[in-house]
C-alpha cells in the first residue's frame, strides 16, 4: 500500500525544488536589462501557461546612452510645452534648435538635458527621424 503523507510530502519538496529562486546575475545598463526581464517574463509565460510571445518584437532604444535617463531635472523644473518642429512649415532647423533652447531655461546648461528633452519639441516627420537614430548615435 502507498503511503498518502508519503506522496504528499515528495510532491511538496518538488515544489519547492523547482521554484526555488536562484539570482540571475544582472546585466549592467538599463536597456540590457530590460531585454532580460522581458526574456524571463516570456519564459514564465511559456513554461507556466503555454503563452508564446510575438516572434518579431520591436524594442525602442533611445538615439542617446541610457545613463541620460538617470539626470535629474534641475529642482522644481517644468517640462515646457516646446513648440513643434515637424518640417511641414517654413519654419528653419536652426530656428527650431534656437526656439528650444531658449524655452529649455536652465535645463539648456546640460547637453544631456537638451539631448533628452529634444524629441519633446519634434513631431510628424521630425519625430520620425529623431527615433529612427541608431542606438547611442547622439553623444555630447
Amino acid at each position: 500500500m502507498i503511503n498518502p503523507m508519503f506522496h504528499a510530502d515528495h510532491a511538496h519538496q518538488r515544489h519547492e525544488e523547482a521554484y526555488q529562486q536562484v539570482p540571475d546575475p544582472q546585466p549592467p545598463h538599463r536597456q540590457d536589462a530590460d531585454a532580460y526581464w522581458a526574456d524571463k517574463i516570456a519564459e514564465v509565460m511559456r513554461d507556466q501557461f503555454g503563452i508564446k510571445p510575438k516572434v518579431n518584437t520591436y524594442s525602442y532604444q533611445t538615439p542617446y546612452p541610457p545613463a541620460y535617463d538617470l539626470i535629474s531635472l534641475p529642482n522644481r523644473y517644468k517640462v515646457p510645452d516646446f513648440t513643434k518642429f515637424s518640417r511641414q512649415d517654413d519654419t528653419s532647423t536652426m530656428e527650431h534648435v534656437n526656439r528650444f533652447i531658449i524655452q529649455c531655461g536652465e535645463a539648456a546648461n546640460r547637453d544631456e538635458l537638451r539631448v533628452l528633452l529634444f524629441s519633446s519639441s519634434l513631431s510628424g516627420s521630425a519625430f520620425t527621424w529623431f527615433i529612427l537614430l541608431p542606438p547611442n548615435s547622439v553623444i555630447t
